[in-house]
């Protein structure tokens, strides 16, 4: 099972091993340094385009940044794909789907807030 952390669902740092997490961008995310975890998340993508974890993170700094196109389209990306269960930090595992989906409501609910 992959490991994922992303923005909108970060629980506790210790669930994961460290790599996993300057990887998956989720220190920078949870430091709140974003072009950090930009540009991780980037250069990580161009060496696993696919990998649904790094589009998630990805999607969660455009939305935290205000690019909600960005991160609409990757997760429409992941939700293209075949589903994949994802470790989140707190240990509990989701599939890449429901994510994409809580992330895409989380951008609608904030546009329709503002």
């Amino acid at each position: 099972m992959r490991k994922l952390v992303i923005a909108i669902v970060m629980a506790s740092i210790g669930a994961m091993p460290a790599t996993a997490q300057v990887r998956t961008g989720y220190t920078a995310i949870a430091a709140g340094s974003l072009t950090e975890a930009e540009r991780t998340l980037t250069r990580e993508r161009a060496i696993f385009p696919q990998r649904p974890e790094l589009m998630l993170n990805l999607a969660a700094v455009y939305a935290r940044t205000d690019r909600s196109t960005e991160a609409r389209a990757l997760y429409a990306d992941v939700l293209r794909a075949e589903p994949v269960a994802l470790e989140l930090a707190d240990g509990t595992a989701e599939s890449s789907h429901l994510l994409a989906r809580r992330g895409l409501m989380r951008l609608d609910t904030t546009i329709a807030a503002r």
